[in-house]
């Protein structure tokens, strides 16, 4: 398939109704309002595409580069093009879902997530610690480094309240992904997620909640999930 012809497939999914759910949590024009659903119906077609999936990204269509995050071949793509791909993540579904999926996935997720953590721009940094915590889920630990996710852990407990709203969601999800993947963390991991507390985020009236990490982890405990991997951090 095309570029051209996966648009026009996207606008024969898309409904008011999602575009008005999506716009709610910031989505924005162009776009056609489709479901995950209906964007793996694409995918099942393309499968995994490199050069599609960069084309797809650069539309600015919300869906399309929603879609190019699932597409992505994790071993062609390139740092310079994540950076670009990040920038252009304007909203979250995109920065800490379709873009962070593809970089955890990659073997400099980890360099990229520690590198967009430090942006002054919410959307950049929010990627960076989804990343770091998609990179915990899927990476086995022998190649972790636990110093690293330890010192993070810190900076976590240090700064979550302060910091911008969307990073702050992710900070509270880098807590519960080391708690439940990395379980030589998993202590130190509730013992920040009490510290914590709650963290307020304004996910803009949706309704939307953000989990208090140390209730999250606890679940995966009783459940026997402890420490289980992921096969792709894509979903």
């Amino acid at each position: 398939m095309t570029a051209q012809e996966v648009l026009k497939e996207l606008e024969t999914y898309g409904s008011e109704q999602t575009k008005k759910v999506l716009t709610k949590h910031g989505a924005k024009e162009p776009f056609f309002g489709v479901k995950v659903q209906d964007l793996k119906k694409i995918l099942k077609k393309t499968k995994k595409n490199h050069e599609l999936a960069l084309e797809l990204f650069a539309t600015g269509n919300s869906d399309a580069m929603y879609l190019a995050g699932l597409m992505a071949d994790e071993n062609k793509i390139t740092t310079q093009q994540l950076d670009e791909w990040v920038e252009q993540a304007y909203w979250y579904y995109l920065s800490e879902y379709a873009v962070a999926w593809v970089a955890a996935e990659t073997p400099f997720g980890f360099e990229l997530g520690l590198k967009w953590i430090d942006s002054d721009k919410e959307n950049i940094a929010s990627a960076g610690w989804a990343t770091l915590s998609f990179y915990a889920s899927v990476r086995p630990n022998e190649a972790i480094d636990m110093e690293a996710y330890s010192q993070l852990l810190d900076r976590v407990k240090n700064n979550i309240h302060n910091a911008p709203n969307r990073v702050r969601y992710t900070m509270n999800g880098f807590v519960i992904a080391t708690g439940s993947y990395i379980e030589a963390l998993t202590d130190k991991a509730k013992e920040v997620a009490k510290a914590i507390g709650k963290v307020s985020v304004d996910v803009g009236g949706t309704a939307c909640k953000v989990p208090l990490a140390n209730d999250y982890i606890d679940k995966v405990i009783n459940k026997g999930n402890l420490g289980k991997k992921r096969k792709t951090a894509r979903c």
